[in-house]
């Protein structure tokens, strides 16, 4: 049985959407944090440090995209990786305490999350 066609390309946007969103923050974190009216933390290693495992995330993605097969174990991460952020921001969102700017990533990654699962799935019927 072969790789879906559409896993591949699945987890280079997935790398892609982490990487330009962790670029985003590194490089501009002030004006981001300005443009959505949040206060910045008080020291900006609390926005860069999230930003840098989101890059290795991305890396990681890139490395699925690469070879489904091999590198299905590194999925279950990506999983737990969604399983978290939107574990935090829809609690938060639902009692209207999160900032509006976390919130559309939260859909993305519940989204994303949904997608890896299905892909898992069909990849352990590959393997």
């Amino acid at each position: 049985m072969e790789v879906p066609k559409w896993i591949k390309p699945l987890f280079i946007v997935a790398g892609l959407y982490d990487g330009i969103l962790a670029a985003l923050f590194l490089i501009v974190p002030t004006q981001l944090f300005g443009a959505a009216n949040i206060p910045l933390p008080n020291h900006l290693g609390y926005i860069q440090f999230p930003a840098l495992l989101l890059i290795v995330f991305a890396i990681m993605f890139f490395n699925i995209a690469r070879d489904p097969i091999a590198n299905r174990n590194l999925i279950l991460y990506g999983i737990l990786l969604k399983v978290a952020y939107c574990g935090v921001i829809f609690p938060y969102w639902l009692v209207g305490n999160v900032p509006s700017i976390w919130v559309p990533f939260a859909f993305f990654d519940l989204g994303f999350l949904i997608i890896f699962i299905i892909a898992n799935m069909n990849l352990k019927k590959v393997a």
